[in-house]
């Protein structure tokens, strides 16, 4: 079983910056891939950014260039740093380990919120 824990979500003007953090825990073997999603009120919940344990990115078109997704691996913690951010980027953002070799279920975490004042 992982356990995921956020933090880092809070209150920035448009243009600021944030840095999100998830660490897991209860993870006996390496976790290959994690990632971070996002759900604005209204919305469904979509894709962010993933990177792997060697470190291969993937993102989401709409924070391609502003969002920079980072791990480190011996702590288990995958961090999202946020620039210039903006008022569409509000919402809860989740972190996610998906189903992969020795963790077969969809972990997420509890969520952070990230509100961006225009």
């Amino acid at each position: 079983q992982v356990q995921l824990v956020e933090s880092g979500g809070g209150l920035v003007q448009a243009g600021g910056t944030l840095r999100l953090s998830c660490t897991a825990s209860g993870s006996g073997f390496s976790i290959y891939l994690m990632g971070w999603y996002r759900q604005a009120p209204g919305k469904q919940r979509e894709f962010v950014a993933h990177i792997t344990s060697s470190g291969s990115t993937n993102y989401a078109n709409s924070i391609k260039g502003r969002f920079t997704i980072s791990r480190d691996n011996a702590k288990n913690t995958v961090y999202l740093q946020m620039n210039s951010l903006k008022p569409e980027d509000t919402a809860v953002y989740y972190c996610n380990v998906p189903p992969q070799p020795y963790y077969p279920l969809d972990y997420w975490g509890q969520g952070t919120q990230v509100t961006v004042s225009s």
